[in-house]
């Protein structure tokens, strides 16, 4: 198995290393739109088991969204989306994540179609418009999510005792999500400190508010790429599966890899917004 997952990691270091640093923007653009598809696709999975002609479909109509708002070239209705899909986190993920497991596939399922039609796009949106600021404004937005997933990890191996969501996840405890942010707070003064101000979103924000609201943005992004990771532990329990899906040998699938990044990207291309 750790072999099958190194592999897998090589091979998609070799894509996307030469995308982000050799290549023009659009094609970090096309391969997350790949991604999201991919996504898309694992999503309706998700819903209807076994209805592989809808999976695909979906995938389908998740990319002609994506293309018609692009087409569209109305600022206003990516921002809708992306606006859309930040109060569905801010006020309807608590709760659903709150009902644990008493939650019935059947009867949500016209939810999660429509909601994935929301959230993947919005996503995509998200991505594109920060790596629009720059390289390593999108980079250095991204590495918060996977910073708090490590320290989370690490800090919950050692000394994880108290579980965050027990019925959804049983390994994440509230002791691994506390040690997450306070890495996640390291990692910003290290960005603020060492990048410039505009380069990174945690620098503008510190030059644009000051530090306490910079420490209560990264607080609120934390928190939602923990959201993210559960609200997809939830679905997959829901259909009862345990990835959703093998597209990545030894890391289950693509919305296994990006679960965390459906909240936070959104929010933060929306906290950009307000510097």
């Amino acid at each position: 198995m750790l072999k099958t997952r190194v592999i897998t990691a090589l091979v998609l270091m070799a894509v996307l290393l030469p995308i982000l640093f050799l290549l023009p923007a659009i094609y970090i653009g096309a391969f997350f739109l790949v991604a999201l598809v991919a996504a898309a696709w694992e999503w309706s999975r998700l819903l209807n088991p076994g209805a592989e002609r809808a999976a695909w479909l979906y995938a389908l109509l998740c990319l002609m969204i994506i293309v018609f708002l692009l087409a569209m070239q109305e600022a206003d209705w990516q921002f809708a989306l992306l606006l859309l899909a930040v109060i569905f986190w801010f006020f309807i993920a608590p709760f659903i994540l709150a009902k644990g497991m008493n939650l019935s596939m059947q009867k949500l399922r016209p939810f999660y179609v429509v909601l994935g039609l929301i959230l993947l796009p919005a996503t995509w949106f998200a991505l594109v418009f920060l790596r629009e600021l720059g390289l390593i404004f999108l980079l250095s937005t991204m590495a918060l999510v996977w910073v708090a997933d490590i320290g989370a990890y690490f800090v919950g191996k050692a000394f994880g005792k108290r579980k965050l969501a027990v019925q959804i996840s049983p390994g994440k405890s509230i002791e691994g999500a506390v040690g997450g942010l306070v890495l996640c707070y390291g990692y910003a003064l290290l960005c603020v400190f060492f990048l410039p101000f505009e380069s990174t979103l945690f620098g503008a924000w510190a030059i644009r508010f000051g530090w306490i609201p910079m420490f209560v943005m990264v607080t609120v992004l934390a928190a939602f790429s923990i959201f993210g990771d559960l609200f997809e532990s939830q679905l997959k329990r829901l259909a009862g599966v345990k990835d959703s899906s093998g597209l990545l040998p030894g890391h289950g699938g693509v919305l296994d890899r990006v679960d965390a990044l459906i909240p936070t990207m959104p929010i933060a291309a929306l906290l950009v917004g307000l510097v």
